[in-house]
């Protein structure tokens, strides 16, 4: 099977552009580190999140990540990957993995913008907001895997427990 490819101009503008005016609009610290990439912390619930953006012009996507301040021992890297497997199933947006050279977990998302006039603020806004709210909604399960000892089963029923009533 040939790939069909038509030679066209990208009409998508650097989205990197709009996350900055998003960044700097909620005072979180970032760094521009060139044209095509942006790093920003921001304090979560439970950690600290380091977010990635990085533009890649020549295929009109914009490939984003929200690593967690956490760290993978190498005993536990299996049974992370099998809470991987079960996390993944669960989301319908995104993904989770563990960053191969920091052995950090993250969540993971590539916007393809080619054909549109661009990213608006409000897939940006959307963006981040779904990767904050899994990644705040997991990290219990990755506690749980990581520190606990708990299989991955285990842990996303714990993490994800609902609870009835108020007290």
């Amino acid at each position: 099977m040939s790939a069909v490819a038509v030679d066209t101009p990208s009409s998508a503008h650097n989205p990197l552009d709009i996350v900055e005016e998003i960044v700097t609009a909620n005072e979180w610290p970032f760094e521009r580190a060139g044209e095509d990439e942006l790093i920003v912390e921001i304090g979560g619930r439970w950690c600290d999140y380091r977010l990635y953006f990085v533009w890649q012009s020549d295929v009109s996507a914009m490939q984003f990540s929200c690593q967690f301040d956490m760290k993978v021992p190498a005993a536990r890297r299996s049974s992370v990957n099998d809470l991987l497997a079960e996390v993944n199933a669960r989301m319908w947006l995104g993904h989770f993995d563990v960053c191969a050279e920091e052995h950090t977990p993250m969540f993971r998302q590539t916007m393809l913008l080619r054909g549109s006039r661009g990213a608006t603020v409000e897939q940006l806004e959307d963006l981040v907001e779904i990767a904050l709210s899994e990644c705040e909604r997991f990290y219990p399960a990755f506690q749980f895997v990581i520190w606990g000892g708990k299989s991955a089963s285990e842990a996303v029923s714990a993490a994800i427990l609902d609870t009835a009533g108020e007290a």
